[in-house]
């Protein structure tokens, strides 16, 4: 099968769409088909044989943070090509809703769309002022896909129509197989040391960063062995301000990792914390820190709890609590046995999501959608933005 999947986001900055786009590719090709992949890039920088840049993507304000995208006249002319040179069985675009290449592709194709939703948005300011475009990128979309529950129930009640949930995949064996950074993760016994992880933007205030610096800070006062690793983008001073001077020996910043790196991260720590406030609609770095076996201890969200089966491999917290998180951290640092069965569980879990299972998935729907279709090629072209 020839397969173009389109990524909106730019391949120059690390995120949780651009690894899954790069990975579903991955497996695709592993499967013995012929993948391609247009993405906003620079032309200088360094891409899988697999991925065609759409040129330099510029900053839009998306979902709490900040998304780097290409549009206009230019990347229209260049998604066209892209799509007229593959001559695609199936297109896969990755939130179509977004002022991105994929909605460019979406109004550009001629034949069966599979769209992937990831986030749990119901509104943004730039789609409220081109609900016309939305209604037309909704119409022309063959077969939905979302990541979540809560991605899929934005689909259901806000875009009418239904979608496939498919979880965001994980390459298991990417993350079992790696040794940890060294000098980690260290002692952990009863009432002394210990190793936290986190990975973000420990500035993006939905991630929740100062819910785990507050429980860090309470836990220190105790626990003289207790040590911070702390991997992102972000300036060594903007994460060290928040910390009690005494304090700073025991925090680490890997600062911006890159995908091998960050395996070894989660490899390098007792516990991995996911503090977030909410935002969330899948939680990938919770199934990443379960492949590299290590325990994981996350805010009681809907998208967490679902990942983690309702707390069976992992430990929740409640949401935006650093006392609550505090005692879950104490709890687990003294239990070993503890920690080994929500690992243990936390495998068992994991192993839906790995890239092989999920990619069979995918590509039961991508049969769906050219079954659907029947060979037929839509004739009209909206020009709009070209």
């Amino acid at each position: 099968m020839r397969i173009g999947i389109v990524c909106p986001y730019s391949f120059d900055v690390p995120g949780g769409v651009q690894n899954h786009v790069m990975d579903l590719a991955e497996a695709l090709i592993a499967l013995g088909h012929e993948v391609s992949v247009l993405a906003p890039a620079d032309e200088d920088s360094p891409l899988p044989a697999y991925v065609v840049s759409a040129g330099r993507a510029m900053p839009l304000p998306y979902n709490g943070s900040v998304a780097r995208i290409a549009f206009g006249p230019v990347s229209t002319a260049r998604v066209r090509r892209w799509i007229t040179n593959g001559d695609f069985d199936v297109l896969h675009v990755h939130e179509p809703l977004t002022l991105s290449l994929s909605l460019l592709a979406v109004l550009s194709a001629r034949g069966p769309v599979v769209a992937t939703f990831h986030t749990a948005m119901t509104r943004s300011r730039v789609l409220a002022a081109a609900q016309g475009v939305l209604q037309i990128v909704l119409e022309r979309i063959t077969a939905r896909i979302a990541v979540s529950a809560l991605a899929r129930k934005v689909q259901v009640e806000h875009m009418d129509g239904g979608a496939v949930e498919i979880p965001n995949g994980v390459a298991v064996a990417k993350f079992a197989d790696v040794e940890p950074l060294p000098g980690w993760p260290g002692e952990c016994g009863p009432g002394t040391g210990g190793t936290l992880g986190f990975l973000g933007r420990f500035t993006e205030a939905r991630k929740g960063f100062p819910v785990l610096r507050d429980a860090f800070v309470a836990l220190a006062a105790t626990r003289p062995g207790l040590r911070l690793l702390v991997a992102g983008p972000g300036a060594p001073d903007d994460l060290y301000d928040q910390f009690p001077p005494d304090l700073h020996e025991r925090v680490t910043f890997l600062g911006l990792v890159t995908e091998p790196d960050k395996a070894r991260m989660l490899r390098s720590v007792h516990l991995y914390v996911a503090p977030n406030t909410g935002g969330e609609s899948f939680g990938m770095i919770l199934t990443e820190a379960l492949a590299a076996g290590t325990t994981v201890v996350a805010s009681d969200l809907d998208a967490f709890r679902r990942v983690l089966d309702g707390g069976r491999a992992g430990r929740l917290f409640p949401t935006g609590d650093p006392a609550g998180l505090r005692d879950a951290l104490a709890e687990l640092l003294d239990d070993p046995a503890g920690r080994a069965a929500l690992t243990a569980c936390g495998d068992q879990v994991v192993a839906n999501f790995d890239w092989p299972v999920v990619a069979r998935r995918v590509l039961e729907v991508y049969a769906a959608a050219i079954e659907a279709t029947d060979g037929r090629v839509i004739d009209q072209e909206w020009v709009g933005l070209g």
